[in-house]
């Protein structure tokens, strides 16, 4: 009970103190000492990612005449964005690549992967650094690359004239969404082949010797035990791949043509040459929820792909 003039009687406060107490010790123990060591990573991540994705959500909804920014709410860029044919087209487009780049990826990347998690019993170590190898060079340079040797009079024209399997350069190896596919494909390989090799790794080997013992041949092993037990691993490499592709303008700019070119490209447009902010923060955030619809229904379609096949 308080007293008439609403202080607190002894008592009282001796019965709230520990209560106060209790709630001060969840900063001052273990909890306390991990939010300090979270907080320098959280006020980066807030200033870094929160802020910009906020600032483009509330561009998105402004509108801009040259340099003015008129900031009354309205979704007639969204509306522009999803009603748009050109826009329409690149984001069908840029899903069609980045589905194509990611299935290119994975189906490469899964054999490598299982050779050096199955197979190599020796230096281990020394195979992943050799996977690492391409990180070591620029990204630019490696798309110069492959630009060089797709190129009119590159690599491999020059390879096959020489051969004599052609008699003149193919036209048709660049500048198209192929080249684009190709390039972003060997780019994001070892992305792929690393979670890969960490899910096959960790899969108990007894379990392919009791199915050896109990008659199941190697090809039965890997559908009924490797696979299912390895789709973690095939998921993130998915979701590695295919979300960051999808942004790409660096690629599709370089080594696409007119006929390669993605959404980022228009977005970067928006942003960069025709002056219409708003617009192109339309464009990246329904990029971004189209891209987190397709993620999350490829979650749940290979966790249930993953639970039948056990």
């Amino acid at each position: 009970m308080s007293t008439v003039d609403g202080t607190a009687q002894p008592g009282q406060v001796a019965r709230t103190a520990p209560g106060i107490l209790s709630r001060l010790s969840l900063f001052s123990g273990e909890a306390g000492k991990g939010l300090t060591l979270l907080a320098p990573a959280l006020l980066f991540m807030a200033l870094l990612l929160v802020v910009p994705i906020v600032n483009t959500v509330l561009f998105s909804f402004w509108t801009q005449s040259y340099l003015d920014i008129d900031r009354t709410l309205t979704f007639a860029n969204y509306k522009e964005a999803w009603t748009g044919e050109i826009y329409r087209a690149l984001m069908i487009r840029s899903l069609v690549i980045s589905g194509i780049v990611t299935l290119t990826t994975v189906l490469l990347a899964y054999p490598m992967a299982y050779f050096v998690a199955f197979h190599v019993t020796q230096r281990k170590a020394l195979w992943l650094f050799l996977i690492t190898i391409p990180f070591w060079s620029s990204y630019l340079l490696r798309v110069f690359a492959w630009k060089i040797v797709l190129g009119y009079q590159g690599v491999l024209n020059s390879g096959l004239i020489s051969l004599g399997i052609i008699s003149e350069p193919l036209e048709f190896l660049l500048y198209n969404p192929t080249a684009v596919v190709i390039t972003l494909a060997h780019a994001w390989a070892p992305f792929a082949i690393l979670p890969i090799f960490v899910s096959l790794q960790k899969i108990d080997r007894s379990l392919l010797e009791a199915a050896e013992d109990l008659g199941d041949t190697a090809f039965r092993r890997f559908v009924r035990i490797t696979l299912p037990l390895s789709l973690p691993g095939v998921l993130g490499a998915i979701l590695i791949v295919f979300i960051p592709t999808i942004g790409d303008y660096v690629t599709p700019k370089l080594v696409g043509g007119t006929d390669g070119l993605m959404i980022a490209n228009m977005i970067q447009v928006q942003f960069l040459k025709a002056n219409n902010w708003p617009l192109g923060a339309a464009l990246a955030i329904s990029a971004m929820l189209i891209v987190t619809t397709v993620a999350v229904t490829l979650v749940g379609l290979i966790k249930a792909l993953g639970g039948r096949a056990r």
